[in-house]
This record gives C-alpha cells, structure tokens and sequence, in this order.
C-alpha cells in the first residue's frame, strides 16, 4: 500500500482512538468532556503526567486499552513518515500537486487514454506541434515512464467519470482513445460522450467490427494502426514514389516539406477573398491543395476563382517556414489591405 495512504489511514484511527477515550472517561468516570480530552490526550501521548482525578478500576482497565492501542498507532503513524521522507514522497506529493494544479488550468485541451506504443507517438507529434494535452493512464509501470518524459499525466481508470472529470474533460476541446482493448475504448467513448456532448472523439480499432460499435459509442473517428499499416505497406510497393512523396510531406524527419492545415479566422482581413486576389502563393510559395468548407464540404484543388469564408481550412503544402508566415497572414486583420496595395504600387 501506498505509505502516504497508510499515513492518512492511521491519522483517522487515531481520531477515532481520542474520540473513543473522550467518551469512555466521560461515561465511565462522569468528568467533564475537557477533563476527558485532556486525559485522553497524555495517555495516547504517554507523557507520564497523573490523573486529573482517581481513577475506578473500570476507569484504570480502560486507560490500559487506550495506551496500547494508542502506542501502537503512534508509532504507525511515526514509521509512515519516516518512510515518506526516506523514499522521496513528501517532494513526489507535491510534485503531483503541482502537475494538478496545471491539469486544472487546461482549457481546450486534449485527452489522450492510453500511454501505449501509439499514445506515446501522439504525445510526441502534440509536444513537439505544442498542442496542450493530458494522458490517463493506469499502469503504474507506464506513470513512472509519463513522469520521466515531463508530461501532465494523471493515474487512474479512463473509464471512470471522475478520472475524466479531473483530466478537465468539461473544458477539453478533443480526446483520443487507444487503450489496447477495443471493449475498453468503447466504454471511454460512452463516458467521454456523456460526459461533454460536443467533445470531438477519436478511438482507435483493433478488431473487425469495432469500427461500427466505437461510432455508436459516439466516436466521431474511428482509426485501425493494423488496416493503415497494412495498406501502407502495400502502397510501398505498388507506388512507391508516391509514398516517398507522401512520407517526406507529412514525416517529422524529412523538415523540408510539410502538409498543414491552417483554419481562417473570423478576424481575418481575407475573408471574402478569392485565392487569386489574396496573394498567398505569391507571399509564402505554398500550394493550397485543398479547402474544407466551413459547411463540411472538402474542395480539392481548388480554383484560382474559389472564395474563402470564415472557419475555412485551408490544406496547405510548402517548407515550414513558408506555411508558418502563410498562418501570421490569415490571422491579420490589415494583411489583405496591406498585400493589395502592395500588388497596386507594383503594377
């Protein structure tokens, strides 16, 4: 058992003792409840200082029983310190509440259940994005590997409201269920679902027919690392350029080239632009390869002519660089003014 448990179990029993020898010397020695507490209090102590009063030999068999059980506790309760302090849990306590005051103040986060193969490949790509995120997970071997990687993480079952509830789910923007039992990320999603309505959900699938139940579950993805690998696999060798193409795009190793998403805001000056007009292959260099309407429509290679609206995202390809001014143009309120007289002095 945890020490710090056994340190709070054994305050309680001693409660419990000074509640018990309170009452005892009141009822069997008629004193009043401060005499009482006093002797309860040096008995439990073993002070050595004399009754307030004789004592009747109910009372003496009574103050034997308290000072053994008294002895025993105190000296419970002086072991768990002294295993606290020797095994560093007093600076883990505070540590861990420190990382909970930190989960507390997420807003618009993610929860990702399940610090597995998968789950730690997601930390990575969200610690390195940065995007704020907090893991749940329940095997004490795989927390002790979360607190060395520096991440928020908290310790229990992901199927419990009040591990959800703590991991800031009422405020969370999205979660990621891939625990390894596809039983388990289905009851996730069930509690994930009511507990937060518009909670976006991604759940992964191990087994056939999982897909169907976890969208029923309330999922609003559903993805297979077996089905993805396998088909990935296949495509390395029936085209192969075209996964080297896609592996440098959208792999952290190759830095060079990069796909993005970039959503327009309803502050940006573009809104209302076409694509032609807002100058952003000829600013950044990058291609737009697609736009998904804000209605959910998806645009693929989208015309010159093809309007833009608020909450649009925007499928970008082009070098980091590039796709990050590109992300500082539609987040400016006076960069469309500012590109257009531009383009006017040039002409």
């Amino acid at each position: 058992m945890d020490p710090v448990r056994h340190l709070k179990i054994s305050v309680l029993v001693l409660a419990l003792l000074v509640s018990i020898g309170t009452a005892g010397y009141s009822t069997i020695e008629g004193w009043r409840l401060l005499d009482a507490l006093y002797m309860t209090v040096i008995t439990l102590g073993t002070v050595g200082f004399r009754e307030i009063h004789e004592l009747s030999d109910a009372g003496k068999i009574f103050t034997m029983v308290l000072i053994f059980f008294g002895v025993s506790v105190l000296g419970y309760i002086v072991g768990s310190l002294a295993q606290i302090m020797f095994e560093g849990q007093l600076q883990r306590i505070i540590g861990r509440k420190k990382v909970e005051k930190k989960i507390d103040a997420l807003s618009g986060h993610y929860i990702i259940c399940g610090f597995g193969r998968i789950g730690a490949l997601i930390c990575k790509e969200f610690a390195a994005k940065p995007l704020p995120f907090v893991v749940v997970e329940n095997d004490p071997l795989v927390v002790d590997k979360l607190a060395q990687d520096s991440y928020l993480f908290l310790r229990g079952n992901a199927t419990d409201d009040e591990t959800l509830l703590k991991a800031g789910i009422k405020k969370a923007k999205g979660l990621i269920s891939v625990v390894t039992s596809d039983t388990e990320n289905v009851y996730i999603t069930l509690t994930a679902r009511g507990l937060n309505p518009d909670l976006y959900i991604l759940a992964r699938s191990g087994e056939e027919g999982s897909e169907i139940k976890l969208k029923r579950a309330g999922a609003n993805k559903v993805v297979s690392p077996y089905l993805i690998g396998g088909s990935r696999m296949a495509q390395a060798i029936l085209r192969p350029n075209v996964m080297d193409f896609i592996e440098i795009a959208t792999g952290r190793e190759h830095l060079e080239l990069q796909i993005e998403e970039i959503v327009i805001p309803a502050t940006s000056g573009f809104i209302g632009e076409n694509l032609a007009s807002s100058g952003f292959r000829r600013e950044t260099g990058v291609i737009i390869v697609g736009i998904k309407k804000a209605s959910g429509k998806m645009v693929f290679n989208p015309e010159s002519h093809t309007h833009m609206e608020a909450h649009d995202t925007l499928i970008v390809l082009g070098q980091p660089t590039a796709i990050f001014k590109l992300e500082e143009l539609v987040n400016c309120g006076k960069c469309a003014d500012d590109i257009k007289r531009h383009r006017k002095n040039h002409e």
